[in-house]
């Protein structure tokens, strides 16, 4: 008896190998890795008719025991390390799935945790917006949310403040995150949240698990992520380690951020209140002195806090404290001539 994996002959499919387990004269899944090393990996059963004839074999290993108990498959093979796994018959979200896992991924399945329950930042219900075009979206069952389902122009989960995304999160399991890493997408998407006064991208994973692939090089995914880290600063990459830890994760940044919104708006309102023409120029050396110079009855100069405000509003990149660039000053006196 023999395990045999080979290599799924669909480019297109996300599930780039074939398992093929003796038992009942065979049984084909197809499946994203050769072993469940950090994750229990999804398995789809096939018919046997869908092995190749002629299959690009990965690996061959002799099989000491292959007997179904239950929902499961024990899985027994001949070799010293990594040689105990499970083919586990389950459900999840209401319908019927199937997984490959190891004793070590059974354990990491349900770390030694219990994720809290209470209010997030003291908010009675927080208002999340879930992407129209997000799957097996988080129902953030144990927290205290109204959930909207409905397009976000990026992100997967955001709240708002007034109609206007003060705050966004992007999920990924690892498999997404490198695909859409080496084509190129993540950088668009990056360019995207970066433009949001807060957004994050949360990983159902631990950052080891880029260390154990095998169909790409770990270190070219490492530096990749390095690098759009160096480049987007201010749109973080978390790893978490399982699908639970990133839901609350995402649920305690939304809420955190849709607080420091509303207290950020307040202050903006207090700041640009009017005040007496001859108030002293917001910073030295910007449009707001030449503003103030025109003459006795031009109008007030603005706030850097008033015009950040409106270059957010248009959609314009601006740093969330200090000088603002020349030409956010430039834009904003072109959009108010005197």
């Amino acid at each position: 008896m023999e395990m045999v994996i080979a290599v799924n002959p669909e480019p297109a499919s996300k599930l780039g190998y074939l398992l093929r387990v003796p038992l009942d004269g065979g049984l084909v899944f197809r499946t994203s890795g050769t072993w469940p090393r950090t994750k229990a990996l999804y398995c789809h059963p096939v018919p046997i008719d869908e092995w190749p004839d002629d299959p690009e074999v990965v690996e061959r290993v002799a099989v000491r025991s292959c007997a179904r108990r239950g929902a499961a498959i024990d899985l027994v093979l001949d070799r010293g390390r990594e040689n105990r796994s499970q083919i586990v018959y389950t459900t999840a979200r209401g319908r019927d799935v199937v997984f490959w896992q190891s004793p070590r991924t059974r354990k990491q399945a349900r770390p030694n945790v219990r994720t809290p329950t209470a209010r997030a930042a003291g908010i009675a219900e927080l208002p999340i917006v879930v992407d129209s075009h997000e799957r097996y979206a988080y129902r953030f069952a144990d927290q205290q949310v109204g959930l909207t389902k409905r397009a976000l122009p990026c992100g997967d989960y955001g709240v708002f403040l007034e109609d206007r995304l003060v705050a966004s999160v992007e999920r990924k399991s690892v498999p997404d995150l490198v695909s859409s890493l080496t084509n190129g997408t993540l950088r668009y998407a990056l360019a995207e949240l970066a433009a949001l006064p807060r957004a994050a991208i949360v990983v159902e994973d631990r950052y080891s698990a880029i260390f154990a692939l095998e169909r790409v090089r770990p270190a070219t995914v490492a530096d990749g992520l390095a690098e759009l880290q160096v480049r987007w600063p201010n749109v973080p990459i978390v790893f978490c380690d399982n699908r639970a830890l990133a839901e609350q994760w995402t649920y305690r940044y939304l809420a955190a951020a849709y607080v420091w919104a509303e207290a950020e708006n307040t202050a903006i309102a207090r700041i640009a209140a009017p005040r007496p023409v001859d108030a002293p120029a917001a910073e030295s050396g910007n449009i707001a002195e030449s503003a103030s110079g025109a003459g006795e009855g031009a109008p007030p100069a603005p706030s850097t806090a008033e015009v950040r405000a409106w270059a957010r509003a248009q959609g314009l990149p601006v740093p969330d404290r200090g000088r603002l660039r020349p030409d956010i000053w430039q834009a904003w006196s072109s959009a108010h001539p005197e």
